[in-house]
């Protein structure tokens, strides 16, 4: 599943801005000489870098399509629509807003649009999971609602659903929250939407880092549950870096007021062509394959770490995601991370639940993406444990991952 063509922006800048061409071709070398595990990241085809490069990216457009505060807006009205249209058919969505500049600020338009300051909203507890959007006493949603957080079980890791239903009993919330940064396991999106109707709560899902996998039929909808669902446009959706929010019809005002004017201003109309082109690719039958194998590769990864003596989260994983605590090979998540770091594997630290270390975030859209697949996650998985246990010095295990990237290079010339 390899993507095609090099990317051309850092040729047009060699002869106007030297400097800055040699920081983009870098960053492009670095991408494509070490391994990306960051299980937020990916590479989007040249036809989205296409779309953000484009002549859009000069376009003021406050508003809406055929409700703009400036002139002009014609050909970017189409485009959005055109966007809007893509994103509803693709995930059987009443209403689609295509306009947030990221993952959260689509949840801060969801909270804007259903809640007020000082509301109780249940969601899962950030060491457990948890998104910063989800109480982080240093983010907006700390600061403005009355966060309750659930947990996971301590010997499953799985969400403890009878604590979920006893909190919300007790504390009544506005809203709850489903979803998480670093939860390998789909969510039962119909478990959370019968105890926010026995609550009286609205249900928000915050669909992040799954929402690729749902456009592809390799992981659960919440659309037909939640009345909100809040996601991102990359990841492993593969698009460019933003966020959308799909919801009912009854809130689709609610929600388009909460995107603007209240939490943000112009659209950026480049963004949302190429969110356009992303929904286009991800409504094929090319992409389910990927997501399927993106899943496939995950579940191969997570049991070849095992077989290392890394001891994987919940037992395994349904999604692109693993989270681990490489504990039992003498050393904590940050450890681990610098070596990695230091031998060309780039990936994450998480929080690991009733545990005072921190572990590992895996995923594998990107290097899925690149078009690896079984063979290559074993051999990653024994390069990384080497790595982790100081078996394999990292001069050796860098020359190991280029040899590894380069017969999987992200944009082929």
């Amino acid at each position: 599943m390899s993507v095609t063509h090099a990317p051309q922006t850092a040729d047009v800048l060699t002869r106007q801005d030297p400097e800055l061409a040699e920081i983009l071709l870098g960053e492009l070398h670095r991408q494509s000489s070490t391994l990306q595990l960051i299980a937020a990241e990916n590479f989007c085809s040249p036809a989205v870098l296409a779309a953000l490069g484009s002549a859009l990216a000069n376009k003021y457009a406050e508003g809406y399509p055929g409700a703009r505060h400036h002139g002009g807006c014609e050909i970017v009205d189409v485009a959005e629509r055109l966007a809007v249209d893509r994103a509803k058919s693709l995930f059987g969505a009443e209403h689609a807003n295509v306009q947030s500049h990221s993952g959260s600020s689509a949840v801060l338009a969801a909270y804007a649009a259903l809640l007020r300051p000082g509301d109780t909203v249940l969601a899962l507890g950030l060491p457990y999971g948890g998104h910063l959007t989800h109480g982080s006493p240093a983010n907006f949603s700390g600061r403005w609602f009355d966060f309750v957080p659930y947990g996971v079980d301590a010997e499953t890791g799985l969400i403890d659903h009878d604590q979920v239903r006893t909190l919300a009993r007790t504390h009544r919330p506005k809203a709850i929250v489903c979803g998480s940064i670093a939860y390998p396991r789909h969510i039962d999106y119909a478990f959370f939407r019968e105890v926010a109707d026995e609550v009286g709560a609205y249900l928000i899902a915050d669909a992040a880092h799954p929402i690729g996998l749902v456009a592809g039929g390799a992981a659960p909808s919440p659309v037909p549950y939640a009345d909100v669902v809040c996601a991102t446009t990359h990841k492993v959706l593969r698009g460019p870096r933003g966020g959308m929010i799909l919801c009912g019809g009854e809130l689709a005002e609610r929600v388009d007021r909460a995107v603007f004017p209240f939490t943000q201003g112009g659209a950026q109309m480049h963004t949302i062509a190429a969110k356009a082109v992303a929904f286009g690719e991800a409504a094929t039958p090319a992409f389910a394959a990927y997501a399927h194998q993106v899943v496939a590769n995950a579940r191969i990864l997570a049991a070849a770490l095992a077989d290392e003596g890394i001891v994987v989260t919940t037992g395994g994983t349904d999604t692109h995601l693993v989270t681990a605590d490489p504990a039992p090979l003498g050393v904590d998540g940050r450890t681990a991370r610098g070596r990695l770091t230091a031998a060309g594997m780039v990936l994450d630290c998480c929080a690991l639940p009733h545990a005072d270390t921190r572990g590992l975030r895996l995923g594998t859209a990107a290097v899925t993406t690149q078009g690896m697949a079984e063979k290559e996650m074993e051999r990653i998985a024994a390069l990384l444990a080497g790595v982790v246990r100081g078996e394999v010095e990292s001069v050796r295990a860098r020359e190991e991952v280029r040899d590894l990237v380069g017969g999987f290079p992200p944009y082929p010339a």
